[in-house]
């Protein structure tokens, strides 16, 4: 039994939202890996809820373009993740490391943004490209889900594939296992650290942690699923040739919801491969809604929204700007401090 898909946009929608709210804190304080996190679970989660609404109850190909695009973006989504998590424990194991206290130069923190950016951006961009090289056909279209990427079963599919997220999600758990046993041997020292640097502190450093090893731990195996699900839900074939694999590219598969529901692997990795993209989004705001920073902008953006309400208030009032001024305007022509809104 699925979840409605009028269920799965609302969600979809929420997780956007939950996702942006934390990003502006984390781009002042640098942190690549968090927003490249954020910023592609908002972008994947937005995808899927425009295909939910698009395609809700029919198949018609309404927008061949978008599918293009909102395939490439789909098949980022098994690589951007796990390379989003390697960058946050990569960067955590340098803190773990460093010899001595001291902020870091501007050229030192622009040199750790471009190798994060290459590790968390590039390296997803990379598997979108080669993923052509094994596309049978544009894209499918499946009733509520919308747009889906198509890959035809080889060999070579499991090497471009389903090989990179799962050799990052072991590299990214070998770094989350030696920043805990780095950090028990140097408590003083990181501790030291932490006092020195405003944009990081011992909170956000094991959330960021805690959030990598959630990661890590739910992606390898989560990859290990899907890649025994496609070399079992079809017959492997080899690799022929590039004109056999792409033979009649711009042939579009279309499945209304009673087709693939009735196949029990087929609509598992449909439904799960939008529902764990949601539920980035809710773990995320999990992990840093709720820290001391979004507290403090939680209140700073009330305040400017109470402001803003009250200085709009007034002016439909017609408040005047005499200190000694009647207040017959207001209601019940009470006087009261107009500071106590602000």
């Amino acid at each position: 039994m699925y979840p409605s898909n009028q269920v799965f946009s609302a969600f979809s929608f929420i997780a956007v939202v939950l996702a942006l709210v934390p990003l502006p804190w984390h781009l002042e304080a640098w942190n690549t890996g968090t927003c490249l996190f954020m910023t592609w679970t908002a972008l994947a989660s937005l995808n899927f809820f425009i295909n939910s609404i698009i395609w809700n109850g029919n198949v018609v190909n309404w927008a061949p373009v978008w599918c293009d695009i909102s395939a490439k973006i789909i098949v980022g989504n098994s690589v951007v993740f796990p390379a989003a998590s390697l960058c946050i424990n990569r960067r955590l194991y340098h803190i773990a490391c460093v010899n001595r206290c001291g902020t870091p130069t501007r050229g030192e923190k622009l040199r750790a943004v471009c190798v994060d950016l290459a590790i968390g951006a590039g390296i997803p961009i990379i598997v979108m490209v080669l993923r052509y090289v094994v596309q049978g056909h544009r894209f499918d279209i499946f009733e509520d889900i919308g747009c889906y990427p198509f890959s035809y079963n080889t060999p070579l599919t499991f090497v471009l594939l389903d090989g990179p997220p799962t050799v990052i999600s072991i590299v990214s758990g070998i770094y989350s296992v030696m920043t805990i046993l780095l950090f028990q041997k140097r408590r003083v020292e990181l501790k030291e650290i932490f006092s020195s640097n405003a944009n990081l502190n011992s909170r956000r450093y094991f959330r960021l942690l805690a959030l990598a090893g959630v990661q890590v731990v739910s992606s390898f195996p989560l990859t290990l699923a899907l890649l025994c699900i496609n070399a079992t839900s079809s017959e492997i074939r080899p690799w022929i040739s590039w004109e056999d694999t792409h033979f009649g590219f711009s042939h579009v598969d279309q499945y209304p919801s009673v087709v693939w529901r009735n196949n029990q692997a087929t609509g598992a990795t449909l439904e799960l491969s939008r529902w764990l993209v949601v539920a980035c989004g809710f773990i995320f705001f999990a992990f840093f809604g709720f820290a001391d920073e979004a507290l403090k902008q939680y209140k700073i953006a009330f305040r400017s929204i109470a402001r803003f309400s009250t200085s709009r208030l007034l002016a439909k009032l017609g408040t005047p700007n005499s200190s000694t001024a009647s207040y017959e305007n207001f209601p019940f022509g009470l006087p009261f401090d107009q500071k106590c809104l602000l």
